[in-house]
């Protein structure tokens, strides 16, 4: 039985006409319009013989029951950054609909193993800046004490906002319980990248997301007057900065697939008639290597002290964030392969360089993969977001191959047990 790969297609249209205005998709997470999109799309998961229900964190489950407990779970996020694309999570939710559609249908209501689609909670972070939030609550590696005094933009409390959408800040670690009798997690989702593209390949299997060092490095020089200071008298903070920004791309460049990105530089004291005193960078490093990428990091730390000395500066590191490189399960990447090649003839693999829910449930011990499908112009987070959509229809047939495949897989692995 095919799936009605069309049938998705339509959905983000529709979904798009409910939640967009002429900047783009507004579904930001614990917001009235992402309980508006998911209202919409419960209209749909209706027309099935499922079950539903929203767990502790607030993601949304829907359960095809099936001959055996072994759980295979398709899924993606409704939600979107402010101003977003039609596609970004959204495409695969609606993907993994109509592959459950596919599979309910074949199957008269009762597949041989039990089906589900998730809609995560809160990916984007887009709000409160606490991005994969459901999903970490599933993977158990939520941080509830430093996430509930977050605030957004005027100054509403994260827990306050989760209250607001029937979620205890406190609870959200009851979601773990979804993970029972969990098999396998597909996720399709767009490259969001260009690499696709460039290689003119509409689909692409994912090998794993990157790891992230990301650091605050603060340069301290010494304020002057920028008219009666010498040249070489000059301590500099900024010319410091510019150097490591200018360093960070060779650093990053040795490796295949790393990339290395200052993001935003601050001066003080911010005149144009004083030399720069102290300067305030960002640095985000990332890899699937997770020693490529203490190698990168450990990289510009020395060019950091190097240039800090070059200029009569010092310099100091304070880490932000990181997480380390989550690698998909090998034989789920040989089935996505599969499955991409019956469908497009070429299945290349690449990592991801966003992070993804996907990768939170391979953080839980859950064998997990990802299709990545073609992004125009790489572009994504942005109105123009778009794929073509013949390569919209390959992605969801390949998804459906994958289902397919995957549930032999957990049969197969349960029968061996």
């Amino acid at each position: 039985m095919a799936v009605n790969a069309e049938l998705a297609i339509e959905l983000l249209k529709d979904l798009r006409a409910l939640t967009a205005d002429e900047q783009g998709a507004q579904r930001v997470a614990w917001t009235p319009m992402w309980l508006k999109a998911r209202e919409w799309f419960q209209i749909w998961l209706d027309k099935l013989p499922v079950k539903h229900h929203v767990d502790a964190a607030g993601n949304s489950w829907t359960t095809l029951k099936g001959e055996s407990e072994e759980t295979l779970i398709l899924g993606s996020h409704l939600d979107s950054v402010p101003n977003g694309g039609w596609l970004d999570g959204a495409l695969g939710v609606l993907g993994a609909y109509v592959v459950l559609k596919r599979i309910s249908d074949e199957f008269d209501g009762r597949p041989p193993v039990t089906v589900r689609l998730v809609d995560w909670a809160d990916e984007e972070g887009a709000r409160f800046g606490r991005s994969l939030f459901g999903s970490s609550a599933f993977a158990g590696t939520q941080t509830i004490e430093a996430d509930r005094n977050r605030t957004d933009a005027n100054e509403v409390r994260l827990e306050d906002a989760l209250a607001q959408c029937d979620v205890k800040m406190d609870a959200i670690g009851e979601a773990q319980r979804e993970r029972e009798n969990a098999a396998a997690y597909l996720e399709l989702h767009i490259e969001q990248g260009p690499v696709l593209e460039k290689l003119g390949l509409p689909l692409g299997v994912v090998l794993g997301t990157k790891g992230v060092e990301r650091h605050a490095i603060t340069f301290h020089g010494q304020e002057a007057h920028s008219g009666s200071t010498p040249m070489t008298a000059r301590r500099d903070a900024l010319a410091a900065a510019a150097k490591l920004a200018l360093e960070i791309r060779p650093i990053a460049m040795r490796h295949a697939d790393a990339v290395c990105t200052m993001g935003s530089v601050k001066t003080f004291p911010g005149i144009v008639t004083a030399v720069v005193g102290r300067c305030e960078t960002t640095l985000d490093q990332r890899d699937l290597d997770a020693g490529v990428l203490a190698s990168m990091y450990a990289e510009a730390q020395a060019k950091s002290r190097q240039f800090a000395t070059e200029e009569g500066c010092t310099v100091e590191w304070s880490r932000i964030w990181n997480i380390v490189p989550e690698l998909f399960h090998p034989e789920l990447i040989a089935l996505a392969e599969d499955a991409v090649r019956e469908t497009a003839g070429n299945a290349y693999k690449l990592p991801s360089g966003p992070l993804h829910d996907a990768a939170e449930v391979s953080r839980a011990g859950i064998p997990t993969v990802m299709l990545f499908v073609q992004s125009l112009n790489g572009i994504s987070h942005n109105k123009i977001e778009d794929t073509r959509e013949e390569h919209l229809k390959l992605a969801v047939e390949a998804l459906d191959k994958l289902a397919s495949k995957t549930m032999d897989w957990i049969q197969t692995r349960a029968e061996g047990r």
